[in-house]
């Protein structure tokens, strides 16, 4: 894709037919500031760029009937969202639907070098599928914080080997695209935004809970990354004084406390004691513990199981609560690997935001699990380009 609209009533209409499927002039003309000769003058020359084809001939408004406008169906993006354990890659069309979801055990802990080998072979099993013939941009999310203009992961807590390392340039020249790179929760919650459970919301959080914990935060509809990048990262907020040692080197940290990893801890060492049967159970047969096993263990009724998780809703609604206080959101959506610990997590982050918070900021909140699951990330990746390239050069 080498051509870009090039003025903001261009990048609107891309925007539009991105977010709503094909439409008519006639539509087009109702969700935008344009006079009817202005919007054709407009709409011609997007058909002669080729990001958008005429699709047919529209429902009869009365007079002459138009054609529908759509995006050009050959467009295709690249979505990856690298996690703590795992990475995965799809590919979208340009309305980002899913065509196709590849997902791979990883550690980022091996380094940049041997995980982006890895996305580019998951990158080309979706090409010789017959998925794309060539990538029109990239989105990238990284466990870490960004520097966003550079694409740069900056001092990662959970990343060795990562700080400084130029993601967006690397890949966009093995790629041959361009690339964008974000912190992972901020491309769940746009993921979220586009076509999951916050499609309607301007102002929302978007909390990931998985092998650490992070803070998607929109404003008026975008993202707020801060001014270095590292707005979100509320895994460091201390909920201890002089606690548990944290990854960051700090003390007291969420993080330490309640993700997939301290969760794992606690029920290793509740299922060694002998605090629970079904936890010692699982940790034989495996040889160790991780998230899942305690959900199973609490869907079992396994009690240990359910305190843990609990205990750890506890703390994350107590963050959460303060968050709500100072930022009066429509909406909390909470994600992540960790979710599949379902709704005894989510009725204790509940209870403490609607103790804690005041009541202005709680009456009308909803706090509810994303809905897209694995492919809130590489589905907020997309988007992330796509906003990119639909923008005026």
């Amino acid at each position: 894709m080498t051509a870009r609209p090039a003025n903001a009533h261009q990048a609107r209409l891309l925007r539009l037919l991105r977010d709503g499927g094909p439409n008519s002039r006639a539509q087009l003309g109702d969700q935008v500031d344009l006079s009817r000769s202005k919007l054709a003058v407009e709409v011609d020359r997007l058909l002669e760029t080729g990001l958008v084809v005429a699709d047919g001939l529209a429902a009869s408004r009365g007079g002459r009937r138009s054609h529908n406008i759509r995006l050009a169906p050959a467009l295709r993006f690249l979505g990856v969202d690298i996690g703590a354990t795992s990475i995965d890659v799809a590919v979208t069309n340009a309305e980002l639907e899913v065509l196709g979801h590849l997902n791979h055990p990883m550690d980022v802990r091996e380094g940049p070098v041997a995980v982006f080998e890895q996305v580019l072979a998951l990158a080309a099993k979706l090409k010789v599928s017959g998925l794309a013939e060539e990538f029109d941009g990239a989105g990238i999310g990284v466990p870490g914080p960004v520097r966003f203009p550079e694409g740069v992961p900056v001092a990662p807590p959970i990343m060795p080997g990562w700080d400084g390392f130029p993601v967006r340039e690397a890949l966009s020249q093995e790629l041959g695209c361009p690339v964008m790179v974000d912190n992972d929760v901020n491309l769940m919650a746009m993921g979220e935004q586009h076509a999951g459970v916050a499609r309607s919301v301007g102002d929302f959080l978007c909390v990931k809970i998985g092998t650490g914990i992070g803070c998607g935060i929109v404003v008026g509809g975008d993202v707020y990354r801060g001014t270095t990048g590292s707005a979100g990262d509320i895994g460091h907020i201390q909920v201890e004084a002089d606690g548990r040692a944290c990854a960051c080197g700090n003390k007291g940290c969420l993080e330490a406390y309640f993700s997939g990893a301290a969760l794992a801890r606690d029920a290793e060492e509740a299922a060694r004691e002998g605090r629970s049967p079904e936890l010692a159970g699982l940790l034989e047969s495996a040889g160790r513990l991780t998230a899942v096993d305690v959900s199973a263990a609490a869907a079992a009724g396994d009690p240990v199981a359910l305190e843990l998780i609990r205990a750890g809703g506890n703390r994350v609604g107590q963050v959460i609560a303060g968050l709500v206080s100072f930022f009066n959101p429509g909406l909390v959506v909470i994600g992540g690997g960790v979710t599949g610990l379902g709704h005894t997590l989510l009725a204790s982050v509940r209870t403490q935001v609607y103790r804690q918070s005041l009541p202005l900021a709680t009456g009308n909140l909803p706090i509810v699990l994303g809905e897209l699951g694995p492919t809130a990330g590489v589905t907020g990746a997309a988007r992330l380009i796509s906003d990119h390239l639909f923008s005026p050069a």
